[in-house]
């Protein structure tokens, strides 16, 4: 999507739409409890564990946001404005559906009024809202992040040490870190923190094609590993008491980071037909991701019953694939008459470039 500096960066929506794909895929497979299913062959096991996706977002914003504003004056409070146009109009139509269906189911609306209302500090937003928290979270630190990154040598590195001593702390005290480590800004600072280092030091990653296949080796082995201790749900359930999870958000962080880095860098992205498309869906991936909460249990249910069943796990990967084809008109279509329109009233918030 084009920002409002003018600057686009097709390849980048090749990103967005993987994060989509992945969290899409993770749900669907929940029908038969494929996310439990033993571990896939190599390295298939970033699909079962597909919640990924959002760590992907999220080192993806720290790396376009640290593009987008690197060596800039910002007026942040339209920076502000900007996000909230951008961010505000779905998710706020996604609340009020959720809402409405709970009222008519017997709900209580003066409680889910106060969830939705506390959802601007916790993560306790429906459909994938409580990323967005996050996210914002991520913007109020931004300006303080991109200050030190330029003033204190080696100070966001600093920053996930010390996101990850804080998590072990934690970890001894409770004797669980997922929860927090998933869900909060104390988890995924480093990812967003590790997108903006990437982009500072991309030149280490630019062509650099045997040092991306090494770490797409080493984190696929990892995930994989990751998959056959139970992932996200744990051999023992949800929470998992693993210690895993005090670092696996850094070493999501680490290998996005720098992948991201690499395929930015590396390739000239031209819009030809595949890649338009692809980049379309990374356009569409905000809707996508947001709306599917809607329809991926129908779609996987209805597969399985009037289908095929959908209890072998690459069976069910396949017809994943295919349903999520069926999310890009309904994202096209949201992103069109929900979120453009919205778009149009954004400003710019560059002022001049600042030489250091």
């Amino acid at each position: 999507m084009r920002s409002t500096t003018g600057e686009y960066y097709l390849g980048l929506d090749h990103v967005r739409a993987l994060a989509a794909f992945l969290v899409f895929v993770w749900h669907f497979i929940l029908v038969r409890d494929g996310h439990l299913a033993p571990p896939p062959i190599f390295p298939l096991s970033i699909f079962t564990e597909g919640h990924t996706g959002v760590a992907l977002f999220m080192t993806l914003s720290g790396y376009l946001f640290a593009k987008l504003l690197d060596g800039k004056d910002i007026n942040y409070l339209s920076f502000f404005c900007n996000r909230a146009l951008r961010l505000l109009p779905l998710l706020s139509l996604v609340l009020l559906i959720i809402g409405i269906r709970d009222y008519f189911g017997g709900g209580h609306h003066f409680l889910y009024l106060r969830k939705v209302l506390a959802g601007i500090l916790l993560p306790v937003l429906p459909n994938g809202g409580w990323s967005v928290t996050v996210e914002f979270h991520f913007y109020l630190a931004l300006p303080l992040l991109l200050f030190l990154s330029k003033r204190v040598k080696y100070s966001l590195f600093a920053i996930v040490v010390l996101a990850v001593v804080l998590r072990c702390l934690f970890y001894l005290q409770t004797g669980e870190i997922q929860e927090l480590s998933y869900y909060t800004i104390l988890g995924r600072v480093d990812q967003f923190i590790l997108g903006i280092c990437a982009f500072q030091y991309r030149v280490w990653f630019k062509k650099q094609h045997l040092l991306a296949g090494i770490i797409f080796s080493v984190f696929m082995s990892f995930y994989w590993y990751f998959d056959s201790l139970g992932g996200f749900s744990g051999n023992s359930g949800y929470l998992s008491t693993n210690p895993i999870w005090i670092y696996l958000t850094t070493m999501e962080g680490l290998a996005y980071a720098a992948l991201i880095a690499w395929y930015d860098n590396s390739f000239e992205h031209k819009p030809g037909l595949v890649s338009s498309f692809i980049a379309r869906i990374g356009t569409y991936s905000y809707s996508i991701y947001l709306l599917h909460f809607f329809f991926y249990e129908p779609l996987s249910s209805g597969i399985d019953k009037y289908v095929i069943e959908l209890s072998n796990i690459y069976v069910a990967l396949f017809f994943a694939l295919l349903a999520f084809l069926i999310m890009v008109p309904i994202g096209y279509l949201s992103y069109r008459f929900i979120e453009s329109p919205f778009l149009a009233y954004r400003t710019t918030y560059i002022r001049n470039k600042i030489y250091y």
